[in-house]
């Protein structure tokens, strides 16, 4: 049986952030990944698929440099962020975090980063194995790292068994192989398989590759565009993202099994009065172009999709987690990484910065010997941009069109508003609305503090 110190279930940002980390730690390092064909890269990788965003002090959060990637991976450098509801509209040129990185942020090409990441951990000592499916791991947590018996047994499709002191779960949002395992941990009544559930732990997004007019282009090349209230369901919503060379994701995230008898057609601008169920991505798609830019193009001529692009005739679809973040079951020398601990949140897209650094902790702790202070690590690190992420979610989950309105607009006031100390520093000069909605927001975000994990450490039974 093959020993090394530390296996990674997942060759995504969190487990070549991990294997980067255990590999430059002096730890043995494998990571063992699955593997999905791109149109848009030669070798078998990770899915490598979400709209790849990064704001400025993502950067702190990732600890990794834009400037430290090879050439191709960043797409556009942005300078601003616009909120778009049904009839109002905001535009964000700072976040209002301090950083050292002097840009509003950066657009990047997902599956160049994976690769680059992938490259980094090989380059450290890592092994990386692609094409590699994982069934399960077996764990006998009374063994002791170091000793002669494994304490991890990880079955591979093969029929082959890779022996671990330390596991690292990092198989994005899907949890296949993440949930099987922490159902060992976990009450019966309160299994993970049930509670992280795609279906209702998840939401679907969707997006195109299309290259746009130069027009559209010229508008949007270095902003991101969010349109809120335009279509039904729990922080549901579409966007462009702007790539290099008059490419753009055209995309959208939504709940999955949405029912279009439970909302109100004629209050959504991109549904239809006869609408028999939830349009598919493509239709939504097409209807947010028809919607923003019909009057003025013919979209399936002007706005063509980029077929040799993204992983599948310029289409992607994929899983984002929509759930509070987990904690690991580290006594049994296990730590759950990024998408698969639910740290990629559904509210804003983001999750490639929180993933890299969760799992550069996983593979740091599993060089050093030990991964009993896992959780707390990834808290201090990561805790207050969760915090943000779920009381915004949260605040908004019953928001229906007009509602988007108002709290856009009174963004929108609060901007107008700003004396130079950040969005938020002066609501009350910008109006009853505004006071309301930054007090609501900080009043919800001390309730998240206290309560924003989703599985907690004292739940695991060993």
């Amino acid at each position: 049986m093959e020993r090394v110190d530390v296996a990674i279930v997942g060759g995504g940002p969190a487990g070549s952030s991990a294997a980067h980390a255990a590999a430059t730690g002096g730890a043995d390092a494998l990571v063992l990944e699955k593997g999905v064909p791109r149109a848009d890269r030669d070798r078998l990788g990770p899915d490598s698929t979400d709209a790849a965003g990064i704001l400025d002090y993502w950067v702190d959060i990732m600890g990794i440099h834009p400037d430290e990637f090879d050439d191709g991976v960043v797409q556009r450098e942005l300078n601003r962020a616009e909120f778009r509801g049904p009839d109002e509209s905001a535009t964000l040129t700072t976040t209002g975090v301090e950083s050292p990185y002097d840009k509003f942020g950066y657009t990047f090409h997902r599956a160049r980063f994976d690769d680059w990441l992938r490259d980094r951990a090989e380059d450290a000592g890592a092994e990386y194995r692609a094409g590699e499916s994982v069934r399960g791991v077996d764990t006998d947590p009374a063994v002791s790292p170091g000793s002669d018996e494994p304490r991890h047994r990880v079955e591979l499709a093969s029929g082959e068994t890779v022996g671990a002191d330390f596991v690292v779960l990092a198989d994005g949002p899907q949890r296949t192989v993440t949930n099987k395992v922490l159902d060992e941990y976990l009450p019966a009544d309160a299994a993970a398989s049930e509670r992280l559930a795609s279906r209702t732990a998840n939401h679907i997004a969707y997006q195109e590759y299309r290259r746009v007019p130069e027009e559209v282009y010229e508008a949007v090349n270095d902003a991101i565009v969010f349109w809120w209230g335009v279509m039904p369901g729990e922080t549901a919503y579409p966007w462009i993202f702007p790539n290099a060379d008059g490419v753009c994701r055209i995309g959208l995230t939504m709940p999955i099994g949405l029912d279009i008898d439970d909302f109100d057609r004629d209050a959504y601008a991109l549904l239809d009065d006869d609408d028999e169920s939830i349009p598919q991505g493509g239709e939504y798609v097409r209807r947010l172009l028809e919607w923003q830019y019909g009057d003025e193009y013919d979209i399936e001529e002007d706005f063509p999709v980029v077929e040799d692009a993204g992983k599948r005739n310029g289409t992607e679809t994929y899983p984002i987690s929509s759930t509070r973040p987990i904690d690991s079951p580290t006594e049994a020398g296990i730590a759950v990484a990024g998408g698969a601990m639910g740290t990629t949140s559904a509210f804003h897209e983001g999750g490639d910065h929180v993933a890299v650094r969760t799992g550069a902790i996983a593979g740091e702790l599993a060089a050093a010997g030990g991964m009993a202070p896992y959780n707390r690590r990834w808290k201090e690190a990561i805790g207050d941009e969760i915090v943000r992420n779920v009381t915004m979610a949260d605040m908004v989950a019953d928001y229906e069109p007009d509602d988007w309105n108002r709290v856009i607009g009174a963004a929108d006031a609060m901007l107008a508003a700003e004396t130079g100390d950040g969005l938020l520093s002066q609501p009350y000069r910008s109006g009853w609305e505004s006071a309301k909605l930054m007090a609501g927001y900080k009043w919800n975000k001390r309730r998240v503090k206290k309560n924003y994990v989703g599985i907690d450490e004292s739940e695991y039974v060993y």
